[in-house]
This record gives structure tokens, C-alpha cells and sequence, in this order.
């Protein structure tokens, strides 16, 4: 089955380019120009129109004068492989319900959808469906129906985003959760009895107990200290400034209790706007947060793995926009860290029936709840198994391809919702 992948692979990183470029690594790679690729495992052909309209996360979403000639561009790329490869099928990701990229999202379709003989769009982030409904005038809305209306296969992550697609009546709607490379593959042996021994040092100190010296040296280092990560773009709108007052709380609730155990938070990712980190900057001066908040900047390979697996917790409260499955929650549970998240959008979908670390919204006071209970919870340890049950990339791609190759071998089967992912 030949693909035209008309999507962008990182830079700038984040879930949806990253989810991108694990598909076109396993599907083959890049056939443009003869580049055969390795050879691909569920018999696919690729053509890869990297689609980049942004250097940096600053850009993302952005007006500039310069994406109309870039957009151009790119659609040339892709008739032009399409009269070239004889590629029938157009892959793509639309953007979130942003006025700027909704528009460009037009064109695109304008320019391409005529050349191909199946359109197919994977749901990334959501909200459209509501921006839709509820913050644009009705020329819009209809402009928006006729170049989206119909795609022959909407792929979408999660029950959540099916509203996204059925609101543009897509002839089929596959659901497909993303997944991610093992990260922890030594999770049993090497960072699990470090984590349940920290674990049992804890509740030994909540309680008024004096560990072992031999317990104190299993548990590594600041076995006093709750590391809470915050792992994720620097910007309000995901939570950062609402991790950190809720973790605040919970330390003044430890402090009244004269608990000898005091929470810190690490900030790993780059900010996306300089007043935000000027805040955060002013943030960590003050006396409430004295030693409490720490930024680590944006970290990638043996550095990430480092701060995942000795952290003892995640937090990512965030009311972002277009979230919808983001890949650092996945990756917390292949590290099998306890994590407080909100109940937004398609999140509450990625965890276990009545799972502690939910939050309704953005409010300190439920984060320092919900941290205060994960302190001395296990709760990590089914979230590793949540993990290897749903959110492989096996798991992934093995059900990506099914719904792709459905649509080739059987277009005129029933539209119906399908899940293609383990519950």
C-alpha cells in the first residue's frame, strides 16, 4: 500500500511529530528519490512530505508570511509525487481547533485532495469538533465542513477525539491508541525495587519510624524527598504554574504535620514564552518555594532516562488546547511513576478505572490532594502494566496497519466506529 505522509517529523519535538516519525521508521522509511528504507514489516510504501511550517515551538500556530510559499511548496512535493510514484492515498494529520492553522489546513486540501483517490486523517489533537460548534460564524463552519467532509478513513486515538471526525462524516472511523518503544525495558530488574524501596522508606518516615540505615542506602539518594517531574512544554496552559502552587500546598501540609518528608519539583522542557519564564524564574526566588522548584531545561536521550527513572512521581495538570493522548504520560507509565493528570479531554480514557492521580481541573488545592495520596500509594506499579497492555508501539502500529490496510482491501466495508487498541 503506497502512503503520501504529508506531516511533519521533528524538529520542533512534541507528540504528534514524534508519533509521526516512529510510524514512517516502521513503515519502511522514506521512498522518495528511490530511497528504499529498510525493508517494511507491514508492506507499506511511504512518501514522505515533511511538512515543517515551524522552526520552534514559538511558531506553532503562528501567522507569518513566509508558511504561504512553504505551503505551496510542499503540495507540489506531494502531486508531484503523486503523478511520479503513482501514490493513491493522502495521509494526514489536521491541526487542532486554531484559527491560523485551521486555515492552512484549507489549503492544503484545496491544493491536494483532487490529485488522490483516498484521503485519510489521523487524529492527533482534539477539540476541533467543539471550536466548530462553538467559536466560529457559519461561513467558517461551512468552509471548514466542505474540505474536511468525507475523508475515506479518520483515525482517531481515543473515544473522545471520534467527535473530531464525526462531525466531518468520514466513511469509516478507526480508533488506534499511539505507542511508544519500550523505554524502561529493565523496569523489573533495575528500577522497580529502587521505587518500592523509596517507597517503604517514605511510609516509614510518615509514620513516625526510623528505616534501616541498610533500607536508607537501598533508596539512593534524598530518601526524604518526593522528586515530583514535570515533563512537558513550559507554559501555563499545561501546568506548570498549577504543579508547582499544588505542590506548594502539599509541602505546607507536610510541614503542619512535621512530617519529615518534603516534596521538590523538576521542571524538564523549554519555555515557549519569555514572560512565562521570567514568572517561573521569579517563582523559584520566592520564600514558599525556597529549594523546592528546579529547572532542568529541555533533555533528551541517556539524560531523560536519567530523570525518569529516578524520579518518584509525574505531574502534567494541563488544560492544553488540543491535548489529546500526549506521549509523556505514556512514557511516565513505561516508567512506572505514579502521575497526577487532569480529567481533560481524552486523558481520563489512558487510566485504569478509579485511578487516585485524576484532578477535575487545574486547582492547586486537588493537586496537593492528589499528591499527598501518591506519596504513599504504589499507584506506578499498575500504570506499568496499563502501559505494556495499551500503549506499546507494537500494539500501534500493528492496529494502524490493520485499519490501513481495511481501507485498501475492503473500501466498501461498514463505517462503523471501530476500536482497533486493547482496551
Amino acid at each position: 500500500m503506497k502512503l503520501l505522509v504529508f506531516a511533519h517529523t521533528p524538529p520542533p519535538h512534541h507528540g504528534q511529530s514524534y508519533m509521526v516519525e516512529l510510524m514512517l521508521q516502521n513503515f519502511g522509511g522514506d521512498r522518495r528519490g528511490g530511497r528504499p528504507g529498510r525493508p517494511p514489516a507491514f508492506a507499506f510504501e511511504c512518501y514522505h512530505v515533511n511538512a515543517r511550517f515551524s522552526k520552534t515551538l514559538e511558531d506553532i500556530g503562528k501567522f507569518q508570511g513566509g508558511k504561504i510559499f512553504l505551503i505551496l511548496w510542499y503540495c507540489l512535493q506531494a502531486i508531484w509525487c503523486r503523478l511520479r510514484y503513482g501514490v493513491t492515498n493522502f495521509y494526514y494529520v489536521p491541526a487542532p481547533g486554531k484559527r491560523v492553522a485551521v486555515y492552512r489546513d484549507w489549503l492544503i486540501l484545496c491544493l491536494c485532495r483532487p490529485f488522490f483517490k483516498r484521503t485519510i486523517f489521523h487524529w492527533h489533537a482534539a477539540g476541533l469538533a467543539k471550536w466548530i460548534e462553538t467559536s466560529v460564524q457559519i461561513r467558517t463552519r461551512s468552509l471548514n465542513y466542505h474540505w474536511f467532509k468525507q475523508a475515506d478513513l479518520s483515525i482517531v486515538i481515543s473515544q473522545y477525539n471520534v467527535a473530531d471526525a464525526e462531525k466531518l462524516r468520514p466513511r469509516k472511523i478507526r480508533i488506534v491508541s499511539n505507542g511508544i518503544p519500550d523505554p524502561c525495558a529493565d523496569y523489573v530488574s533495575a528500577v522497580r525495587p529502587r521505587r518500592l524501596v523509596r517507597l517503604a522508606v517514605r511510609n516509614q518516615l510518615l509514620a513516625g519510624g526510623t528505616p534501616a540505615p541498610a533500607e536508607l542506602a537501598a533508596a539512593g539518594d534524598q530518601p526524604h524527598t518526593f522528586k515530583v517531574l514535570f515533563l512537558a512544554h513550559n507554559t501555563r496552559e499545561k501546568g506548570l504554574f498549577a504543579a508547582a502552587a499544588g505542590l506548594a500546598l502539599a509541602n505546607a501540609a507536610l510541614a503542619a504535620r512535621n512530617a519529615p518528608v518534603r516534596m521538590k519539583l523538576y521542571v524538564a522542557g523549554s519555555f515557549v514564552s519569555a514572560a512565562e519564564q521570567d514568572e517561573f524564574d521569579r517563582l523559584r526566588r520566592a520564600p514558599e518555594f525556597s529549594g523546592t522548584l528546579e529547572h532542568l531545561g529541555f533533555v533528551f536521550g541517556p539524560e531523560k532516562d536519567r530523570i525518569l527513572r529516578t524520579a518518584d512521581a509525574f505531574c502534567f495538570p494541563t488544560l492544553y488546547l488540543g491535548e489529546n493522548q500526549p506521549v509523556n504520560l505514556i512514557e511516565a507509565m513505561a516508567y512506572g511513576l505514579p502521575i497526577v493528570t487532569t480529567r481533560w479531554r481524552s486523558l481520563p480514557e489512558m487510566f485504569p478505572p478509579a485511578y487516585p492521580g485524576l484532578v477535575q481541573n487545574q486547582a492547586p488545592e486537588a493537586i496537593a490532594t492528589a499528591l499527598l495520596t501518591l506519596l504513599a500509594s504504589p499507584a506506578g506499579e499498575q500504570l506499568r502494566e496499563n502501559f505494556l497492555n495499551r500503549f506499546t508501539l507494537q500494539h500501534h502500529l500493528e492496529h494502524l496497519a490493520a485499519a490501513l490496510h481495511e481501507l485498501e482491501n475492503n473500501p466498501a466495508a461498514p463505517g462503523r466506529i471501530l476500536t482497533l487498541a486493547p482496551d
